[in-house]
């Protein structure tokens, strides 16, 4: 069967547009920048959401909602912050028909509100921690957008936490990075992410410490998929945010932000998907199974496929039934393939007279005979099968981008095409600059052990150097 996307080998980017139109996720909205998404896309966000969501509310924290207009004097109090956002910043200066005493921002992101009322609400040591998160959309304004990896507008969630000491603090910075956010990436999208830590240069405006989740994509460069980080006490004196201790010393509450965002879905088109289009995972995907009627000529074979879509239903399993045979089977099975169902019930005639269905699976594309009473169990077996073998499959392909290098010019040539692992003492930041100049960042420093350095002069840190969207 032809496909009906551009080969990624032959045009990674175009290949990337293509799945994004044939498989309708989303599209460009009317203003530069902006995006549309489309139902299919919004319905993995959605279930990106619900995992996340789970497991933030598991880490202590409590949804709320902040303003989206912020007045710019919140921004101008902590320097560094509105130094880093405002060649971003979108700001409204008219309303109602006349000038504003004040001009306001679009919400880039809300440190510099939830700041403010966080002041409010914390009096003394037993109003700690402060755990809050929101769900919302965010204004950057974008030079050279691309739906879902850089945008004017996207959805995120944005958590916001104070915390009595700075131990408290860093814990809870890096157990959302590795409980939340790791964890999530993991087992849901089966996404093989680099952790780290950022370097200086890479840091969040205003933070003392960011911490990363990196996603290798299929082209070789690398993706920024969730940051969590460690704010020290810069918010908090900016906004006062402090309390009594139980001695009734006033003191400084540590700070910290972390989030995600609809970055995630290109990360997740780009690291699974192949020239047939979206490859979605079973834990992740809105439909885990279509059953497809192939042909049907007096309705027992809707119906047997009813009773299989009803089974699955029963167990758990996220179904859709095909049964439109007013359309050819092989438009449908292209179709489903675009939108990257990972299972695929079929049946006809000749399947319904021997007692049998094929399953296909998406990632590998492999079609089995299994007996129709066995269906629902195959199919409980396949989902945690294709999980694992995916993961798997994409670990094996960003561990062959990765090449452990021994000098800068080694690391910049193998950068071009993927990832470079050196000594973060062979680079520094004279030779991050250096990169950069090329188009070249430091993705993020790891210990060889995995592990976050605490700082970045920590002997043994591990640079990773890559292109980057």
């Amino acid at each position: 069967m032809k496909s009906v996307l551009t080969p990624q080998q032959e045009d990674f980017p175009r290949w990337y547009q293509d799945v994004l139109t044939k498989a309708k996720m989303a599209e460009n909205g009317p203003a530069r920048g902006t995006m549309v998404i489309r139902p299919n896309g919004y319905a993995i966000w959605e279930r990106m959401q619900a995992e996340l969501d789970g497991r933030i509310k598991a880490a202590g924290a409590q949804n709320a909602y902040f303003p989206l207009l912020i007045p710019m004097s919140f921004f101008e109090r902590e320097a560094e912050h509105v130094e880093g956002f405002s060649p971003e910043l979108a700001v409204v200066t008219h309303g109602g028909g006349k000038e504003l005493t004040e001009s306001l921002a679009i919400r880039p992101t809300s440190e510099a509100v939830i700041g403010e009322y966080m002041a409010k609400w914390v009096d003394s040591y037993r109003d700690l921690p402060l755990l809050l998160n929101q769900w919302a959309n965010v204004v950057r304004w974008e030079l050279r957008p691309r739906i879902f990896l850089r945008t004017t507008e996207f959805l995120w969630q944005e958590g916001h936490t104070a915390h009595a000491t700075e131990s408290d603090a860093r814990q809870y910075a890096r157990g959302i990075l590795h409980d939340v956010y790791l964890d999530f990436m993991r087992t849901v999208l089966a996404m093989p992410v680099i952790v780290g830590s950022k370097t200086a240069r890479e840091r969040f405006a205003g933070a003392e410490n960011t911490m990363t989740c990196e996603g290798v994509m299929r082209d070789g460069k690398a993706l920024q998929m969730a940051t969590s980080h460690e704010l020290g006490q810069r918010f908090s004196r900016a906004f006062n945010i402090s309390y009594a201790s139980a001695e009734g010393a006033t003191e400084l509450c540590w700070t910290t932000s972390w989030g995600a965002s609809t970055r995630m879905l290109g990360g997740l088109i780009m690291c699974h998907g192949d020239d047939v289009g979206l490859v979605l995972p079973p834990a992740l995907a809105p439909v885990q199974v279509v059953v497809v009627v192939v042909k049907d000529t007096d309705g027992a074979v809707t119906r047997a496929a009813s009773r299989l879509a009803a089974e699955l239903t029963a167990r758990g399993v996220r179904v859709r039934l095909d049964d439109n045979v007013s359309q050819a089977f092989g438009w449908r099975a292209t179709d489903w393939d675009l939108v990257g169902v990972p299972i695929r019930v079929e049946l006809g005639p000749r399947d319904l007279a021997e007692n049998a269905t094929l399953l296909y699976r998406r990632d590998t594309r492999d079609k089995t005979k299994v007996g129709i009473g066995n269906v629902a169990d195959e199919v409980q077996r396949l989902t945690i099968r294709i999980q694992k073998d995916m993961f798997e499959a994409a670990t094996a392909r960003r561990d062959a981008t990765i090449s452990d290098c021994s000098t800068l010019d080694q690391a910049r040539d193998v950068a071009q095409t993927g990832v470079a692992r050196l000594p973060w003492e062979f680079v520094g930041t004279s030779g991050e600059q250096d990169l950069a100049a090329g188009g070249l960042t430091v993705r993020c420093l790891q210990l060889g052990d995995g592990s976050l350095p605490e700082t970045d002069h920590d002997a043994g840190a591990l640079a990773y150097v890559a292109r980057a969207y």
